[in-house]
């Protein structure tokens, strides 16, 4: 005869609902399954072998963005976690010593459904399956990003990845370290930190050397959930995709006034052209600067460029070096001087003839190596895309990893 203070049995398979109360009050269903206890006493270790309470954080329909994500088991360890956002994709995430705390690597986003399902094992080896959601609210106050190069593009061998930020970031390591870039061919690169042309924060990340042709690259910054300063926030993930063009360089010699299109290290196209004028502001930028732009036809005034009333004038097959306004371009009024003299107000000038087959061949993201004795030195990062003028220990104590 069984004493009265005896449990019934549990069947093998019974299923209950438990409340979850480490780290939030979050309602769990819970599936139990384990070894069934032979005599049924009390005192036995099965009957002692209680399921594993598991929680999850944050939880309820106005949960709070940007918080951690994680799932936590008390009286067993997590043997599965599965986290999933509103569109189907995954959240990957660490667990902690002993396997009692699973922690997401991003933070909650603004204004997104999660769906987590984890199972927990006892030592006794009594399993139980948790199934929750919880949904954010939308932050009010939000950063943005502009991203180059475009998706599904194809590019020079010397356009960086580029992200100009709406806003002040205030912790730049923990943008960059959301950030990743996948290529084809492992290719090593590494973020840099500056100030864009106009004073906004920005990251950019280029290779230890100039791409290889063909060398597909994917960028994901999954950003929406992470704080920014004034107490603004990132809503959204960001991704592109994009592949490398031909090895070509473009090599000016305003010594000689010539440009020179050299692909695979072969020189196949010269061009003679006019750079800017010597000893003064007029003078073309050197360095290396990378193709931002193909802008077509477009009106250049000179006072944007701090050059007073020196012209206003329409410009065919404009394409843009720099944020300051260094363009290479078709110059016709300054024909006299293609190949023979420097006589610009800063641009790299051409004929017509041949601005419009360079301009059509040219590749957006291709490297302009431009040199000479009169040049004004070389632009300041973040004037365009001048990372190539540093070298790659000068660009790596960018980071803000490093």
């Amino acid at each position: 005869m069984r004493p009265t203070s005896a449990r019934p049995d549990r069947h093998p398979a019974a299923c209950r609902t438990v409340a979850a109360a480490v780290l939030a009050p979050l309602l769990l269903t819970a599936c139990t399954s384990g070894p069934s206890d032979p005599d049924g006493k009390s005192g036995s270790p099965r009957a002692a072998d209680r399921p594993a309470t598991v929680s999850v954080s944050p939880s309820g329909t106005e949960a709070e963005p940007g918080r951690p994500i994680r799932v936590t088991a008390e009286g067993g360890s997590l043997t599965a976690v599965s986290v999933v956002d509103g569109d189907g994709r995954k959240v990957t995430g660490k667990l902690s010593a002993g396997d009692t705390v699973w922690s997401a690597d991003r933070r909650a986003g603004s204004a997104v459904t999660y769906r987590i399902t984890a199972t927990a094992r006892t030592g006794g080896g009594t399993e139980t399956t948790e199934r929750a959601s919880f949904t954010t609210t939308k932050a009010e106050r939000r950063n943005k990003v502009e991203f180059w190069p475009g998706k599904d593009t194809t590019v020079g061998v010397g356009q960086p990845v580029s992200l100009v930020f709406d806003h002040p970031i205030g912790d730049p390591a923990a943008v960059e370290k959301a950030l990743k870039v996948t290529t084809s061919d492992n290719t090593e690169g590494s973020w840099g930190w500056m100030k864009h042309y106009d004073g906004r924060d920005r990251v950019d990340w280029r290779p230890r050397t100039y791409w290889k042709a063909g060398t597909k690259v994917t960028v994901d910054a999954p950003l929406n959930g992470i704080a920014t300063a004034d107490d603004r926030m990132f809503t959204r993930d960001y991704a592109t995709r994009f592949t490398i063009g031909a090895q070509e360089v473009v090599k000016v010699d305003l010594d000689r006034k010539k440009l020179m299109l050299r692909r695979d290290g072969r020189t196949v196209r010269t061009i003679p052209v006019s750079g800017g004028t010597p000893g003064g502001e007029k003078r073309s930028w050197g360095g290396t600067s990378v193709l931002i732009s193909k802008e077509g036809t477009i009106n250049m005034n000179s006072e944007t460029v701090g050059l007073g009333d020196a012209y206003d004038k329409m410009v065919d097959y404009s394409m843009r070096l720099t944020w300051s306004g260094m363009y290479a371009h078709a110059a016709p009024w300054n024909a006299a001087h293609f190949g023979r003299a420097n006589r610009s107000s800063g641009c790299i000038g051409m004929s017509t003839s041949e601005a419009a087959s360079f301009y059509d061949g040219i590749r957006v993201g291709t490297p302009f190596e431009i040199t000479g004795k009169d040049t004004k030195g070389i632009p300041v990062q973040g004037n365009g895309f001048s990372n190539w003028n540093e070298s790659w220990e000068q660009w790596r104590s960018r980071s803000a990893l490093d």
